[in-house]
């Protein structure tokens, strides 16, 4: 594994609040936060309402970014993350997604208006304050 995978990891572990960033229909950024997981290939993904704007903006434009981590008490290290977005309601990633915290929002994995938003990230890039330059992580 890279250096640089390697210190992703250390900021990808369990559940994470990430600031995501779409375009909106007229061509303008819209951020807000979601809490993502991550898998070994470094994809992410999330639960959100199947007709939320963030689904209607992603199904128009896939090209999204989050960023994840840092802390200015800590100065800890943080993630800007580029990739491709796409949502699903496939039962086996809802089921597989589903948490406690989720019943707030959805009846249950079954529940019709439950969808996952999955990023494939195309270039992940460590920024720590150690350096002025990212570790910088790309698919290949």
């Amino acid at each position: 594994m890279s250096d640089a995978k390697t210190k992703i990891r250390t900021i990808l572990t369990g559940p994470q609040l990430a600031s995501f960033a779409t375009v909106t229909e007229d061509g303008r950024p819209w951020v807000r936060y979601v809490v993502i997981t991550t898998d070994d290939d470094l994809n992410l993904r999330f639960a959100t309402y199947l007709e939320s704007r963030k689904v209607a903006q992603v199904k128009k434009t896939p090209q999204v970014h989050l960023t994840v981590g840092g802390s200015m008490e800590s100065e800890g290290p943080y993630l800007q993350i580029e990739g491709a977005a796409r949502v699903t309601t496939d039962q086996e990633e809802r089921n597989a997604a589903w948490n406690d915290m989720l019943s707030k929002y959805f009846q249950g994995p079954e529940d019709p208006n439950y969808a996952i938003v999955i990023v494939e990230p195309s270039r992940i890039e460590y920024w720590s304050f150690e350096s002025m330059e990212p570790l910088v992580w790309e698919r290949q």
